[in-house]
């Protein structure tokens, strides 16, 4: 026999963190104990009363059956009025919501809906390795914008007005972006918006950070006529401690829902009726909920983080939010994966290099904060012992 696999398996490959995080497991089983500093999985639960709607009506016996797709009305109103409570976002439950199983769904759904093989999708350099993999894996040609430090790692619209765009049809964006913590700005939203308008262009915003660090969130719909031609996601994942639930949401007009739910339909079927409970349960956290979670608990381990950071000699920008801290290693290291790696194997620490992010991340780093206060300190006594 001579099978042979699908010809898209030859244009990605399998996902670092899939690959390193065996790597790590081979160690620890080996002894090594390592701190992992990497993946960017939330490691708190969700709120009480969450949990407690997940199993009140997972032990109802009618509970389990197929959902719809297009979400449990009780979800998609949370959705709506989470939307109205933080970003003061007008959003209609009904037709200009679409909820998700997590983001990375949502770009399959998306792209499927949108571009067609052949067609070309701005990713930005560095960026969220899944836009570049899964436009690759749907045929689609990725074309890189970049971001980098010296323009406060936002879009350089002078570059992109001189680009032949003839052929794009998505833009993909991240603001509070991942992996440089660069804030969102009305004004940064408005130049977006404004670029898609005329350049006939889809800007897909993925949203999920906008709480962590962060005590004024804001959305890419706050701008006016965005919805004509902008979709944001919008994740559980991190700002309600929910990674694990694989429960998001989408939010546009109502016509690009309908195309994306005609997508969707043909791939799966609607998430666990007790989940989407607990979910809308979730979107109606207090504030003060939000406050210890998302920034007191954050702030206590960016400390930490940044003084990790300042021993291994690496700068960074102070205003960065999310989950993660951003840095730019000293000129003595060839790239950041020679640091990363001198780190994972004399300090026995896992932090994650810049250049899987996009080569303008080849001489950075990045630090999760999704570990607890002590781990964080025992890995920061761990590389001012080794190195």
């Amino acid at each position: 026999m001579n099978i042979q696999p699908a010809n898209r398996l030859g244009t990605i490959t399998e996902y670092y963190f899939s690959r390193k995080l065996k790597e790590i497991a081979s160690l620890n089983a080996a002894g090594k104990d390592i701190i992992s500093l990497g993946i960017g999985s939330p490691d708190m639960p969700p709120s009480p009363e969450t949990i407690e709607v997940l199993c009140e009506n997972a032990r109802k016996a009618d509970a389990h059956g197929y959902q719809p797709t297009v979400g449990i009305p009780e979800l998609r109103e949370a959705m709506a009025s989470f939307y109205k409570r933080w970003y003061d976002v007008d959003l209609n439950p009904a037709t200009e919501i679409q909820p998700l199983i997590g983001s990375k769904e949502g770009i399959l759904h998306v792209t499927l809906a949108f571009a067609n093989v052949g067609d070309e999708v701005l990713v930005p350099n560095p960026g969220y390795p899944t836009y570049t993999s899964l436009s690759k894996i749907l045929g689609c040609k990725v074309v890189h914008y970049d971001l980098k430090q010296e323009t406060g790692w936002q879009p350089d619209f002078e570059a992109l007005e001189k680009m032949d765009l003839s052929r794009v049809k998505l833009m993909w964006t991240n603001y509070p972006n991942m992996p440089t913590g660069a804030n969102a700005t009305l004004d940064l939203y408005e130049k977006i918006v404004d670029f898609a308008k005329r350049k006939n262009i889809v800007v897909v915003n993925d949203n999920p950070y906008s709480f962590i660090l962060n005590r004024k969130p804001i959305s890419i719909l706050n701008v006016s006529g965005a919805k004509d031609c902008c979709i944001e996601f919008n994740s559980m994942s991190k700002s309600h401690n929910m990674p694990g639930w694989r429960v998001g949401m989408l939010a546009t007009n109502a016509e690009f829902v309908q195309w994306i739910l005609k997508i969707k339909s043909n791939i799966d079927s609607g998430t666990f009726r007790a989940m989407q409970l607990a979910a809308a349960q979730a979107y109606h956290n207090s504030q003060t909920w939000h406050e210890e979670a998302n920034i007191n608990v954050y702030g206590r381990r960016r400390n930490f983080a940044e003084e990790i950071m300042t021993t291994l000699h690496c700068t960074f920008d102070p205003a960065q939010v999310g989950m993660f801290l951003w840095g730019r290693i000293p000129a003595t290291y060839a790239d950041a994966e020679e640091l990363t790696e001198k780190v994972l194997h004399e300090a026995r620490v896992f932090i994650t290099p810049g250049f899987i992010f996009g080569s303008n991340g080849s001489r950075y780093i990045r630090i999760s904060l999704c570990a607890k206060e002590e781990k964080l300190a025992e890995a920061l006594n761990r590389i001012k012992q080794n190195l």
